[in-house]
């Protein structure tokens, strides 16, 4: 059997276009199919537009939020994202991040072998051993 028309048919009970219809609801792709043009052609042949994937690929949703409407919306979400990432963390302790006295940090780069001879000196087996000589 087709697994479409086993979709179909283990589904059937959900598949009420009818009531769908009577209330307005669409239930094609048409409304989607007629957007893409108007979305994506229309955008992407603008004379003198050089586009990437990735640019267009960004455009996208941004174009579809002001045609449906929901663009404020999305804006205010969006300035609450950037204030959050860009600010509440440089503020997190209270004092804005120049005005905090940051304390340096000494860092010594040494020879392997060296570092290797030291750590010794921090292992659990060399501490367990110096306690027997006391």
């Amino acid at each position: 059997m087709d697994p479409c028309a086993r979709y179909l048919l283990n589904n059937a009970k959900y598949l009420k276009s009818d009531d769908y219809l009577k209330a307005g609801l669409l239930i094609a792709t048409g409304v989607i199919e007629g957007a893409c043009p108007h979305l994506i052609k229309d955008r992407m042949d603008i004379t003198g537009a050089r586009w990437t994937m990735r640019g267009g690929e960004a455009i996208f949703p941004l174009g579809s939020l002001y045609i449906s409407g929901d663009w404020d919306e999305y804006w205010q979400f969006h300035l609450q994202q950037e204030h959050k990432r860009n600010h509440l963390s440089l503020y997190s302790s209270g004092i804005p991040l120049n005005k905090q006295v940051l304390k340096p940090k000494l860092v010594v780069l040494l020879p392997l072998h060296l570092f290797q001879y030291l750590s010794k000196f921090h292992s659990p087996s060399y501490k367990k051993s110096r306690t027997h000589l006391n």
